[in-house]
């Protein structure tokens, strides 16, 4: 039994928006190139709807392609695995303690953290829901079934509001998660999830900490520091710790950063 940490990028849009371009290809090529009975004002109105469907899709399909091909975890590049092996190593509980991963998903970072940690125990909370439907649950625990882990537990939690006390975890960590959810603001999130963290506990998260999504995230490490957190440091993993500049960028992933530290 392999586990089957998925990939965030579901086949099923591959297809989706590599069949739109193919239909959009042959629409316009009918009736905008061809102009099949159609008159010409309305041909070149046409040329130009489908054209730009054609490019739009083409371009999506295209993106969301090597986003797939870049974090399947069985694929060449693998980036997935390196970014959840390189998290991991910044978690570290004491013997008998517990850590928590914020957005689980399929249980990759969770059970990675577990592994190197077998003196302790991870908690890892997903709210598991129809945006990332093949993520489950279920899967947290066959995958960790698979890799012989079991000092895991898997629930359902919405890092907005997590439902634990304060300082109730030695170790809290996530990995891009946060970015996706809207309406909220960042920092804000950060603190909820620093905020079941132990004093003396440490902290890995990694996310698209951009100034657009986060702020000043500069500000936001010094105000750790001076409310008296042992450590706090931002680490742009685009400079060749997860990812090139140049990988960064072509995927979307320019601003991604690993806030760690100690409380």
């Amino acid at each position: 039994m392999k586990p089957d940490y998925k990939n965030w990028v579901p086949k099923e849009v591959l297809v989706l928006f590599t069949a739109c371009t193919c239909v959009s290809f042959i629409l316009l090529a009918v009736f905008g190139i061809a102009g099949v009975g159609v008159p010409g004002t309305l041909r070149a109105v046409l040329s130009v709807l489908f054209a730009l469907f054609f490019i739009g899709f083409g371009a999506a399909a295209v993106l969301f392609l090597r986003w797939y091909r870049a974090f399947d975890y069985n694929g060449k590049r693998q980036m997935a695995r390196g970014i959840i092996e390189g998290v991991a190593k910044y978690v570290t509980l004491p013997s008998g303690g517990t850590g928590l991963d914020v957005g689980c998903g399929s249980g990759a970072l969770t059970i990675a953290c577990a592994k190197r940690n077998p003196q302790g125990a991870m908690f890892g909370v997903d709210p598991w829901g129809a945006e990332y439907r093949s993520f489950s649950k279920a899967l947290c625990e066959n995958n960790a079934q698979a890799e012989g882990v079991s000092n895991v537990r898997f629930e359902k939690g919405n890092a907005v509001k997590l439902d634990f006390p304060d300082e109730s975890f030695d170790a809290v960590t996530s990995n891009y998660v946060y970015h996706n959810i809207t309406g909220v603001n960042k920092q804000a999130l950060l603190l909820e999830t620093l905020r079941v963290l132990k004093k003396g506990g440490v902290f890995a998260i990694h996310d698209l900490m951009s100034r657009s999504r986060y702020g000043d995230m500069d500000a936001f490490v010094a105000d750790l520091k001076a409310k008296g957190y042992e450590k706090a440091e931002l680490i742009d993993t685009t400079q060749g710790m997860f990812m090139s500049p140049k990988e960064a960028k072509s995927l979307q992933l320019t601003g991604s950063t690993l806030l760690v530290g100690k409380k």
